[in-house]
């Protein structure tokens, strides 16, 4: 298996040059052609992250979330959920890096297998980095109005830290 998956790739260009050549198509053209498109794809699209990694920065500098947390203290004991897995879930939408971030601080101080360990990467399968997705896509193609899109995006997020929880307690309980 280690032989294998030292040659795939190597194997799989080679099938991309062989098809290439068989069609009559210049693959070393259609190489340097698709390497430009590429180039001027990251020109258009690194503006639009590196506003979305200046505004994460600005969010997470603020002090928002133990703001935050400290509100939603009473609530969340009541309903069992832990106090450190909210930061987690509020920057996921926004962040997936960010969310990894407060995931290994997680597994650091809990363990990956304890409740809380395990609710976080539960609830790092369930969402997505919606935020950082419509900026990056709409932000390429210059699409301005979004629609519904940041609505639906981020209430699929709230079902997925709601199933994340829900699935985590049935399995793992707390």
């Amino acid at each position: 298996m280690n032989l294998l998956s030292k040659i795939i790739i190597p194997l799989f260009v080679l099938l991309i040059i062989f098809f290439g050549v068989k069609k009559k198509v210049n693959v070393y053209d259609s190489f340097l052609s698709g390497a430009k498109e590429g180039l001027v794809m990251v020109f258009h699209i690194a503006p639009t992250i590196i506003a979305m990694v200046f505004a994460v920065n600005i969010f997470l500098d603020s002090k928002f979330l133990e703001g935050m947390l400290g509100f939603l203290e009473p609530f969340l004991n009541n309903t069992n959920i832990p106090m450190d897995i909210i930061p987690m879930a509020l920057l996921r939408p926004i962040s997936g890096t960010a969310s990894l971030a407060i995931m290994n601080d997680i597994f650091i101080n809990f363990g990956p297998d304890s409740f809380v360990g395990r609710l976080a990467s539960t609830l790092q399968g369930c969402t997505d980095t919606t935020i950082y997705v419509l900026a990056l896509y709409f932000g390429s193609i210059k699409v301005t109005k979004t629609r519904y899109s940041l609505k639906v995006g981020l209430f699929a997020d709230l079902c997925g830290i709601i199933a994340a929880f829900v699935i985590t307690t049935i399995f793992f309980g707390q």
